[in-house]
């Protein structure tokens, strides 16, 4: 579980152009589209979806009601994850 977090983390950065931003600055648990998080918008999320879908061959629903959940934070990123390639 720990190397999904990482990749995910990594994936993060790559997918938004985080230059500035390592795996070990992102909190687990805070929240990704929150100021004390990592600040995202509805665009990053987007684009996160699309790399988590090439990289995982996810099936993300765009209207999906979990999604806000799902994408909350890396740890709820990583549960999804898991439980999606199951």
């Amino acid at each position: 579980m720990e190397n999904l977090r990482l990749e995910i983390k990594n994936l993060i950065i790559n997918a938004l152009d985080l230059e500035d931003t390592t795996a070990e600055d992102i909190n687990d648990d805070a929240p990704l589209f929150e100021p004390e998080g990592l600040g995202l918008d509805s665009i990053d999320a987007l684009e996160i979806g699309v790399a988590l879908r090439k990289k995982y061959k996810l099936q993300i629903e765009a209207n999906s009601t979990g999604n806000r959940e799902n994408f909350r934070s890396i740890n709820t990123l990583v549960s999804y994850v898991q439980s999606q390639l199951k």
